[in-house]
Order: structure tokens, then C-alpha cells, then sequence
């Protein structure tokens, strides 16, 4: 499987941003206290510990792809390593948050500039450029902020963010057979399609703010502040 990017992107720019929306995580994960790390986050069956333990071993797993190591060892070994991380006081959750995301920025530093344009491998055999690793983290960073649930929320994303995340959701709906066509809209006249191809049907039109399509694309939510037109109910995406 190989997904390709929407546009060109600016690894040095997003490395810049994902600094700044790391430092935001860290600083509003700081107010917690060792209670509310082992309380429910936004993620079904997930604490906010287990948030924390995931965003610090998927930097590690990401420096892994920059340097053309196997991602993970293998998806048991993932989820064993966020398992065993999430119980962790939440000072020993930050330093390793924040040590591992130093970790990640010093390695992309370190890739030249006609590095970024190689193709690296993920999870699953999927593949992409290097260029758009910072932005997947960045999506990691935003989205597992939100699912804190510590009072970061969809509609406080960046817009470039969410935009952004839309066309890329979007991207990797495209010619899913499991999704209906769709065609959606947001204020100010931006549209996106995606899923089957409109051969495969009348499309589902559907109209929101961006982050609440966003939201719905990543599976945050049901649909809330997405409407469709004549009241069609909106289709349940496959897992990402």
C-alpha cells in the first residue's frame, strides 16, 4: 500500500510547528496530576497515560523510520510498550514525551536537504516520503492533544492544521469501496470528495465546520456539527 502526498511538503516549516504544538501538549498535560494520568482520556479503553505512553514510543518509532529501521518491532510489541508505559507517574511521563520528541527533531535535523524526497516505510507496508513525517507527527501530536481530554478541543486546532488533515484524510478515503461517495463542504466555498467513485452512486453531500469535518474523518466523532442534505445519515468510516 503506498499513499502519496496531497501537496508538497516543508519539513523544516512542520518541524517548526510540531515544536510549538509539542511544547502546548506538554504545557497543558503539566496541570494534570498522577490521578488524572490514570483517569479515562477521549479514547475508548485508553487513559491519558496510555496517550502519553503512545505519543513518546511513536516518536521513537518515527526516528526509526527516518533512520530506515522497522517502524515497530511488531504490533504486539506496540501495544505491549504502551500497556507497560501507561501506568507511569506523570512526571515520568513528560520527561520521556519530551525527551523522545527531542530525540525525533534531532534526527530530522540531521537529514540533508535532498534527503526528504526518499520514500520511507511505515506501519503495515505502507510507504510515503520523508518529507511529510514531520506533518504525520504533527497529526499525532494535535490529535492525541485533543484526546487528553484536558480542555484541548477539535475547534481549537489550527486552521492550516485541519485543513491540512482534511485533504489528507480525505486523500486516504479515495477509492475506498467501503466508503460511499462523498462530497463535502465547509464555509467559504472549500470542498473536498472522496470514498467509492461517483460511479458507485449518488453522492453523500455533507457540510460542516472544518474541524468538525476533520473531527468526524478521524474517527473523534459521530458527526457532531456535520450536516447532510434530506437528513442522509453519515456513513460509518472504516477504521484508519
Amino acid at each position: 500500500m503506498t499513499e502519496t502526498a496531497g501537496h508538497a511538503h516543508d519539513p523544516v516549516r512542520d518541524i517548526a510547528t510540531l515544536r510549538a504544538a509539542t511544547d502546548s501538549l506538554l504545557t497543558r498535560a503539566a496541570r494534570l496530576d498522577d490521578d488524572a494520568v490514570r483517569a479515562p482520556s477521549a479514547l475508548p479503553g485508553w487513559t491519558r497515560g496510555h496517550v502519553l505512553a503512545h505519543l513518546a514510543r511513536n516518536a521513537d518509532a518515527l526516528v526509526n523510520v527516518l533512520t530506515g529501521r522497522p517502524m515497530y518491532a511488531s504490533a504486539e510489541a506496540r501495544d505491549a510498550d504502551i500497556a507497560a508505559g501507561a501506568p507511569r507517574p506523570l512526571a515520568e511521563q513528560l520527561d520521556d514525551v519530551r525527551a523522545t520528541a527531542a530525540r525525533l527533531e534531532k534526527t530530522a535535523a540531521d537529514i540533508p536537504a535532498d534527503g526528504w524526497s526518499a520514500r520511507c516505510e511505515l506501519r503495515g507496508g505502507v510507504t510515503d516520503v520523508m518529507a511529510r513525517i514531520p506533518f504525520r507527527r504533527l497529526v499525532e501530536v494535535e490529535l492525541h492533544h485533543v484526546d487528553l481530554d484536558a480542555g484541548y478541543t477539535l475547534d481549537q486546532l489550527p486552521a492550516d492544521f485541519v485543513t491540512r488533515e482534511i485533504d489528507f484524510l480525505t486523500a486516504r478515503f479515495a477509492g475506498n469501496e467501503e466508503v460511499p461517495p462523498l462530497s463535502l463542504s465547509a464555509p467559504g466555498g472549500r470542498t473536498w470528495t472522496t470514498g467509492a467513485p461517483l460511479s458507485a452512486g449518488v453522492p453523500v453531500r455533507a457540510a460542516g465546520a472544518p474541524y468538525a469535518l476533520m473531527g468526524w474523518l478521524a474517527g473523534r466523532t459521530a458527526g457532531t456539527g456535520v450536516t447532510t442534505e434530506d437528513g442522509v445519515a453519515l456513513p460509518t468510516l472504516p477504521p484508519l
